[in-house]
């Protein structure tokens, strides 16, 4: 039996150890794009991370074999918004790299499990990200394909891993890819916008520099609406919404997101970047050097290597949804799609969860398909409560 020691990460050679350690794990998988430092950094930064400015926090362990070498990694976490949401107080586990071991993987998780368990936890989420759900969120199980952007992304046998440890499926997460243009999109998509686009009532604004904070809080206002009631959601505060919208500000092109308004007030949004692991994958993710980030801004704005558009997350308030307004969006998107001199050749949607059918079938309508499916596994950690208690995560 290999023997293992388990190492807090406490100091920069530790840390830099965590960043590295998935270049020698997926040295040999070419879809594999490293990320960079800074975006995995911001997570545990406590200036960056607001999470850990109220209250919540986060602990980093690598694992080792008797040699030295690392052959695993996780981070654990609490965050205070969200762990008293469930029927459980229940933390958050992610960043989760392992060898092909279930003792190194069983090593990892039990860390995890009893860090939690002093903290008060009863369950853990995994893997997961210390923050919004729109990065690091949920074990790929489908499409092991390049990963968009700050997606997870994982070898096939971690699935096997997470079930034997006990975790059980909360909910799936589809992305669904489409081309750049109007093939597969319903026509009831199209009359239902119509009717949107006839309406003086409704107008739609593409965001602008000049305007960020303004757009930040009309997309706090219909995030609220739309999504902070639901399960492991927290409301969003006014510096988080500009946060959010800064975080993006250096990779935007503003053709890429769009506002809907009824009467002035707002109502649904769709938000977009490029999708820069194109460029990250080019090179080589880890630090971004002054002159990494010369040739970032080379490849980004000059050669325009992205080809594809990733969705960061689409609302609507709920008292409009299924009245075709998601579809107008679209529709007012697509006059900036087609115009001359547009990029992009496909869109690879936000994900949706198969809690909310409804986005789903929104999604094939516009003529996605599905082409990676994710997981975000759930632990109680009292066994007859995971075995007999257990419920999915619920449907909207």
């Amino acid at each position: 039996m290999p023997s293992y020691t388990l190492i807090k990460v406490n100091n920069k050679r530790q840390i830099q150890a965590f960043l590295d350690f998935p270049k020698m794990l997926y040295k040999d998988d070419p879809s594999y794009v490293h990320p960079l430092d800074s975006d995995v950094e911001s997570v545990f930064c406590y200036s960056k991370n607001k999470l850990l400015q109220i209250g919540g926090e986060a602990a980093r362990f690598m694992l080792q074999d008797e040699d030295g070498t690392p052959v695993g990694r996780v981070a654990v976490f609490v965050n205070p918004k969200t762990a008293h949401l469930n029927e459980q107080p229940t933390g958050g586990m992610g960043f989760f790299e392992c060898i092909r071991c279930a003792e190194a993987a069983f090593t990892l998780f039990d860390t995890c499990r009893r860090w939690l368990e002093v903290r008060g936890m009863e369950a853990m989420d995994g893997p997961i990200n210390f923050g919004g759900r729109e990065r690091w969120w949920g074990l790929l199980v489908d499409g092991f394909t390049q990963p968009s952007y700050c997606m997870s992304y994982n070898p096939p046998y971690y699935k096997e891993l997470f079930e034997a440890y006990g975790f059980k499926n909360y909910f799936y997460q589809y992305s669904y890819l489409r081309p750049v243009s109007m093939d597969g999109v319903a026509d009831a998509i199209c009359a239902k916008a119509a009717r949107i686009a006839a309406n003086p009532r409704y107008t739609f604004r593409h965001t602008n520099s000049r305007d960020l904070p303004q757009f930040a809080q009309h997309f706090r206002s219909i995030y609220n609406r739309a999504w902070a009631h639901h399960s492991g959601v927290e409301q969003m505060t006014p510096e988080q919404a500009n946060a959010e919208l800064m975080a993006i500000k250096p990779v935007i092109d503003h053709r890429l997101i769009l506002f809907a308004y009824y009467d002035g007030e707002p109502v649904g949004f769709f938000v977009q970047i490029p999708e820069i692991n194109a460029v990250v994958k080019r090179l080589g993710g880890g630090k971004l050097n002054f002159f990494k980030m010369l040739k970032f801004w080379y490849l980004l704005r000059v050669k325009r290597v992205c080809s594809r558009i990733m969705g960061l997350v689409f609302g609507i308030v709920p008292e409009l949804r299924g009245h075709g307004l998601e579809g107008a969006l679209v529709m007012e998107f697509a006059k900036v799609a087609f115009s001359k001199g547009f990029p992009y050749k496909d869109i690879d949607l936000t994900w949706v969860g198969d809690f909310n059918p409804l986005m789903m079938r929104f999604q094939q309508q516009l003529g996605g398909k599905i082409y990676k499916t994710h997981a975000t596994y759930r632990l109680l950690f009292d066994k007859e409560k995971q075995e007999k208690n257990f419920k999915r995560c619920p449907r909207m």
